[in-house]
């Protein structure tokens, strides 16, 4: 009777979670057919039984080709510096949420975490238009600027390709930063307080008890997330970077998610060769990720997978 109320739970437990499972394999793992187009030479509106199939023609295309090759290069380039800058200040939402832990007005806690959380649930292009209107030529930032006379004509900070690697995490950061926060946060709430409350009868100080006490706790949590970010290295999305493109700054913006969205829907439409690309993508992600899941096995003894 014991073992059948068993039984009984785990299919239960299973049904709970069917949907969810059934989600993924319809939005992850079955538009997986659409890798068939890298192996066609692929025009619409022309169903793919009708087209020729060519093998691997266009993933050696990719590296016989100099001009596609230089270009393949060039967004490979932006897309490991955008996403070596991410890696690099990966820390700061975790002592954001230290420091913001250390608030001791609750209230006013809570409207920080909330007012920084908010964007996160803002779309890209509702972004875009803040940008736009805070710094575009008519914007905010130079309408003060030359009423104060500081400067004669308006400063293109959207159309300049200037630190633009820079400033598109400047851009994700305010975005992200309160969201990231509160999986620290979470791991803060788990601390022992007897730990805590011990170091304060020892006199140690609060930036003491943050060193000593709260980064050592949370370090974990934080070694975890940077080896899922170094697994998802070119893995950086499009949305950000398709609206703040521009004429100007194309060349040091486009990544390579941007770089298969703009080839499949240029003018000419070369699904096979963009759907290549991202399959290649693809393989790489999933070495990356078979790669730091080893290195977390070795170095904190269990993977993440």
């Amino acid at each position: 009777m014991q073992i059948d109320k068993k039984k009984a739970r785990s299919y239960r437990e299973f049904l709970y979670i069917l949907p969810f499972i059934i989600l993924v394999g319809l939005f992850s793992y079955f538009p997986l057919y659409g890798w068939i187009y890298a192996f066609h030479d692929y025009r619409p509106p022309f169903p793919i039984s009708s087209e020729t199939f060519v093998g691997l023609k266009w993933f050696s295309y990719i590296f016989s080709n100099p001009v596609r090759t230089a270009d393949v290069l060039r967004v490979l380039r932006n897309t490991f510096a955008m996403s070596g800058i991410s890696l690099l200040f990966s820390w700061f939402p975790m002592i954001f949420a230290v420091f913001l832990n250390e608030i001791r007005c609750r209230p006013y806690q809570k409207f920080v975490q909330t007012v920084t959380t908010l964007p996160n649930f803002i779309s890209w292009v509702l972004v875009f238009s803040i940008a736009f209107n805070v710094f575009g030529s008519a914007g905010a930032v130079n309408t003060v600027l030359m009423d104060l006379g500081l400067i004669t004509k308006p400063i293109s900070f959207l159309k300049s390709s200037e630190h633009i690697w820079f400033k598109m995490w400047l851009w994700l950061t305010w975005k992200n930063a309160g969201w990231a926060a509160i999986m620290y946060l979470a791991a803060i709430t788990g601390i022992d307080e007897q730990m805590i409350e011990a170091a304060k009868v020892d006199g140690a100080t609060r930036m003491q008890i943050i060193w000593h006490i709260t980064i050592p706790s949370i370090l974990p949590t934080y070694f975890v997330i940077v080896m899922l970010n170094i697994a998802s290295f070119l893995n950086n999305g499009m949305e950000q970077y398709y609206v703040f493109q521009n004429a100007f700054n194309q060349d040091y913006i486009e990544v390579l998610d941007l770089y298969v969205y703009n080839i499949a829907t240029s003018g000419t439409g070369n699904y096979p060769l963009s759907t290549a690309i991202s399959m290649l993508k693809s393989v790489v992600s999933v070495i990356l990720l078979t790669g730091t899941n080893a290195v977390s096995r070795m170095i904190r003894g269990e993977g993440f997978i």
